[in-house]
């Protein structure tokens, strides 16, 4: 998926995709998506993405750059059917850290909304003259940095140069590989002291949260792959795939 050379104020991206029943999707993205200063109205990114029954999607685009003076709204929506499982990361700099653009950007806001069936619906079939079953939200997550009018929306992270997190959500999988994995990822997580710190925790809905900020962008990137490829053996016993980059 190409973002473009790069976002200006007033630019409204859409994604959508459909993944049907049973078939397994990786999306990335070749570079950086960069969000260009804005005197006024936000640049915005809107991700709708529907995985059928038994379906994967493994979504992991590059990060985020928000220029100083930029404005950046993004939502990303995903409707899972049973049986299905997503693999989300979302990652952001603090800006042009080689120009010592950190933290400059006017505001980010950004939601994270992952929607299925609630458990008691999902053995049920509709009757007759009864609608399909609703989606419910599952897991979300908002937030809106501000950094100069609002400097506690940065707080802790402010001497860090990059945020990210990684969902892994999915009724598809056994309680016992989400406790492993759960290990796995804790222990990716603390070999880079000082340079990468974050955790992994348990949501309402069946799957596994990873948090983490970085010192720099190799060590973002080395701390993905690690992730990824713990995913991918305990989920599905497959090796990661070499993500193309320009």
């Amino acid at each position: 998926v190409n973002p473009s050379g790069g976002l200006v104020g007033g630019d409204h991206v859409s994604v959508e995709a459909q993944l049907h029943a049973g078939t397994h999707v990786l999306m990335t993205s070749p570079s950086a998506t960069r969000v260009y200063r804005s005197l006024s109205e936000p640049a915005m990114q809107e991700i709708r993405l529907s995985v059928g029954p038994n379906a994967r999607l493994e979504w992991l685009p590059e990060v985020t750059i928000p220029f100083a003076g930029s404005r950046f709204r993004q939502s990303i929506h995903v409707d899972l059917a049973p049986g299905a499982t997503v693999v989300l990361w979302d990652a952001m700099a603090s800006g042009r850290v080689a120009r010592q653009e950190r933290w400059a950007f006017a505001s980010v806001e950004n939601e994270i909304c992952i929607r299925g069936l609630a458990p008691a619906e999902k053995g049920d079939s509709p009757g007759a003259g009864q609608s399909p079953p609703v989606p419910v939200p599952l897991l979300v997550e908002r937030y809106r940095l501000v950094p100069d009018r609002l400097s506690e929306s940065v707080s802790l992270v402010e001497s860090w140069d990059y945020v990210a997190s990684l969902f892994v959500i999915g009724d598809a999988v056994d309680a016992e590989v989400w406790k492993r994995l759960d290990l796995v990822l804790a222990a990716i997580l603390e070999q880079r002291p000082g340079l990468v710190l974050g955790g992994v925790s348990t949501p309402a809905a069946p799957g596994l949260v990873v948090k983490l900020v970085a010192r720099s962008a190799p060590d973002l990137t080395e701390t993905l792959e690690a992730l990824w490829a713990a995913v991918r053996k305990e989920l599905w016993d497959l090796p990661v795939t070499n993500l193309r980059r320009y």
